[in-house]
């Protein structure tokens, strides 16, 4: 199998396997317990805390793990309005998540207001537009740092001044940018992901700056922090954990590998296929191509030994078109004519290459029969 899909997760690491497997083993005590064994789970848990801190790269706050990006970001959102005094208002981007777009909804339910500004056909946020947006009502802005679908990087640290000029927190998604790109100084609540840096499944985590700790989302006992409640797994902390370890050390080289992929992978598209988002702000581990009149739905059932998408694996089961790709102005047609390709570490170029022949002579094929 050919795997292009690194945004929809990455490849586990071997290096992480290992450091998780004796703690699914014998080091299996609960790590709140006041035993020895309990003790020494919780260490480990510090220690894979501090990895993911580094990783961040970030001053002035503190990690506490999730069970998810998803359970971060609603965390961050639900709880920053719970604490906001006298304020009501939401800004966000037309181009986040389903975990950031859909809880707004939820909230705007319940009586907050939200504003989801747009973005333009290379799907960056226009900072005159946000400024014009942002007022003394605003609790929280929600902007994410490279996005999932077309890879844009959006100016996060400008967008956290300009939140900070009326008392508003910012809270940035991180998943698609930790260890690709660096985390700007700026946001007051972080969240990320460790299967997206060839971590397990299953945990991410909240980085808040100090004194921007959202009141609590889940109640029980207050095991993490005393503001996140649950028993903590010590297999998938250390396994974040050497993750968040492996990309600071391998940082350079990463970056140095997505560079030639994606030098490769330009000179090899074939003509007609279009790039979707920036090409100047972009992360260059996600390229995502349209070509207009192909159903890409086929292609993917047809090129079974590459893993590929046509955009967020989230919303993969919705039959919707792309809301990013709708965001920058394709039709619902072009939309699902559009491919996503995500590489990184274990990705060779010659993988690059095989694939995008495959991928053009399936779209081919289908243009002739539709001839």
């Amino acid at each position: 199998m050919i795997y292009l899909d690194y945004q929809a997760t990455t490849p586990l690491a071997p290096e992480v396997a290992d450091a998780t497997q004796p703690w699914i083993e014998e080091k299996f005590a609960n790590p709140h317990s006041p035993s020895r064994w309990g003790r020494e789970a919780d260490a480990a848990i510090d220690v894979a805390r501090k990895q993911v801190d580094e990783a961040i790269g970030l001053h002035g706050g503190r990690v506490a793990f999730t069970g998810g990006a998803t359970e971060a970001l609603n965390w961050a959102l639900k709880g920053t309005l719970e604490r906001a005094k006298g304020r009501n208002r939401i800004v966000t981007v037309a181009t986040e998540h389903a975990a950031v777009l859909d809880t707004c909804e939820w909230l705007e339910g319940r009586g907050y207001d939200v504003t989801r500004l747009p973005v333009g056909s290379q799907g960056l946020l226009d900072l005159d537009d946000f400024k014009a947006a942002v007022d003394e009502n605003v609790a929280i802005v929600a902007v994410m740092l490279v996005n999932n679908e077309i890879g844009v990087i959006q100016p996060i640290g400008e967008i956290a001044k300009l939140a900070h000029e009326f008392g508003a927190l910012m809270l940035c998604d991180a998943v698609q940018g930790l260890g690709r790109v660096d985390i700007p100084e700026g946001p007051d609540l972080v969240a990320v992901s460790a299967h997206k840096i060839h971590g397990p499944k299953g945990i991410g985590a909240l980085w808040m700056r100090q004194g921007a700790e959202p009141a609590p989302l889940i109640h029980g006992g207050g095991q993490e922090l005393g503001i996140r409640s649950g028993t903590l797994s010590p297999a998938l902390c250390v396994g974040f954990g050497a993750a968040a370890k492996l990309t600071s050390e391998w940082r350079q080289v990463d970056q140095d590998h997505v560079e030639q992929l994606w030098n490769t992978a330009a000179s090899s598209t074939p003509p007609d296929w279009i790039v979707n988002g920036s090409m100047t702000r972009r992360y260059h581990g996600n390229l995502n191509l349209c070509l207009p009149g192909v159903d890409v739905a086929r292609i993917i059932a047809d090129e079974r030994e590459i893993a590929f998408s046509l955009g967020s694996a989230c919303a993969s089961g919705s039959g919707r078109p792309s809301h990013v790709l709708r965001a920058i102005g394709l039709s619902d047609r072009d939309a699902r004519s559009s491919i996503r390709l995500g590489f990184g570490r274990y990705t060779s170029a010659e993988e690059i290459i095989e694939a995008l022949n495959r991928i053009d002579s399936a779209a081919r094929a289908q243009q002739g029969l539709a001839a």
